[in-house]
């Protein structure tokens, strides 16, 4: 006791003297089967190309692809999620190459299943701004503005090939109304009722995407703040869920993750689906960012900062760190 005066009995702090004990009543743990890896497959490239942004990440090669799958589930890593990234002469207003059978996304996947069969789940993102030369996550109107119905067609037909490629999951994330209930049932209308579908269904109009527009090449012209949410807007999102879950998501996603940990609480706590949250490129290239100037720790900093969005809520994490955590944790 001090000289003071007294306090209560309890001290948290005995619970804190030795690293098992602070592991034995730790509220919450990571785990490499919480993790899903984001990768970049580019068409028409004989070796990786590094993603200047995003230190230690990569522009896949078909082959290269195929060993990362395999490191990942190796690690326990539980999914991969799929990004495209077409030849630049392939990109046109409709982003036909998003739904081209032999598109390299489709490509991808079925090497992917080919490689790792059940160990990962494949998952594939669902939208067109990689494919579309304007950079728009749809079709524009004679006014050039984003058409919600006509890309909704587009979706419907881009989850069809994925499925066909044998994807586990597809993840339409263009921020689209009525876009899961559309993908929903182009994939039961097309013998695919095993495919689950992850929804981006809180995705906001934010900074941090920043080094990702880098890594699927993308041709933006303008910006998406008339689909994305608005970063100011929480009971948006709880809309955006109910809507969602009214049309048939499977999972529910968070996106960005750090700076949307209220969100990703509070929709944690409303739903009975799993619910996911996407690190985004920026978040990871702050970390990265800061670690190379000495400035962080930077093992200490990813755990850190994975263990806020599982804390948050999140079961699933979309991180770049995947497999390296992975490879930590066990």
């Amino acid at each position: 006791m001090t000289s003071y005066g007294s306090f209560p009995g309890t001290r948290p702090r005995r619970l804190r003297v030795t690293p098992v004990m602070r592991r034995m009543v730790a509220e919450t743990r990571l785990h490499p089967a919480d993790l899903i890896l984001p990768a970049f497959v580019r068409e028409g490239i004989g070796e990786p190309a590094p993603i200047g942004a995003m230190p230690g990440v990569v522009q896949h090669t078909r082959d290269t692809l195929r060993k990362a799958a395999v490191e990942a589930a190796e690690a326990g890593v539980s999914g991969i999620m799929l990004f495209g990234v077409p030849e630049e002469a392939k990109k046109d207003a409709a982003g036909t190459a998003g739904t081209d059978p032999d598109g390299i996304l489709q490509v991808a996947i079925r090497d992917v299943k080919a490689e790792v069969g059940d160990a990962l789940a494949v998952m594939s993102d669902l939208c067109l701004d990689e494919y579309t030369d304007h950079g728009h996550c749809g079709v524009l109107d004679e006014r050039g503005r984003v058409d919600n119905d006509a890309t909704l067609e587009r979706y419907a037909e881009m989850a069809q090939v994925q499925a066909d490629a044998g994807v586990d999951v597809v993840g339409p994330s263009g921020m689209m109304d009525g876009q899961i209930g559309v993908v929903r049932d182009a994939l039961d209308q097309t013998g695919h009722e095993d495919v689950a579908i992850l929804a981006y269904t809180a995705k906001y109009s934010s900074a941090f995407y920043g080094p990702f527009r880098e890594a699927v090449g993308s041709s933006l012209r303008g910006d998406r703040k008339t689909y994305q949410q608005d970063p100011a807007n929480l009971r948006e999102s709880m809309r955006e869920l109910a809507l969602d879950l009214e049309e048939g998501a499977d999972m529910v996603m968070v996106k960005p993750a750090g700076p949307y940990l209220d969100v990703l609480a509070r929709i944690a706590d409303a739903v009975d689906v799993p619910v996911a949250a996407y690190q985004i490129s920026g978040e990871y290239a702050m970390i990265e960012a800061a670690a190379e100037k000495g400035w962080i720790e930077r093992d200490k900093a990813i755990l850190e900062a994975l263990t806020g969005i599982r804390r948050a809520g999140a079961k699933m994490i979309l991180t770049y760190w995947a497999t390296e955590a992975a490879r930590w944790l066990r």
